[in-house]
């Protein structure tokens, strides 16, 4: 896989990179991992979200929030 970056996008990682001690390639490669955990992390707060919402939507409903 290839990823291409814009000149400036390139001197940004090279930057933060540099600030972390590390290569550009670990830099992006621990970029994508956070980014995927907290995507993952998001759908299953919105899942337990949704489904408290529907377990208790009698008692959310008498509280009028629903």
């Amino acid at each position: 896989m290839t990823v291409r970056f814009t000149d400036e996008e390139s001197e940004a990682l090279r930057i933060a990179a540099e600030a972390e001690g590390v290569s550009m390639n670990d830099y992006a490669r621990t970029a994508v991992r956070e980014q995927i955990a907290r995507r993952a992390h998001t759908a299953r707060v919105a899942d337990s979200a949704a489904r408290g919402a529907q377990r208790y939507a009698e008692a959310l409903h008498r509280l009028g929030t629903l």
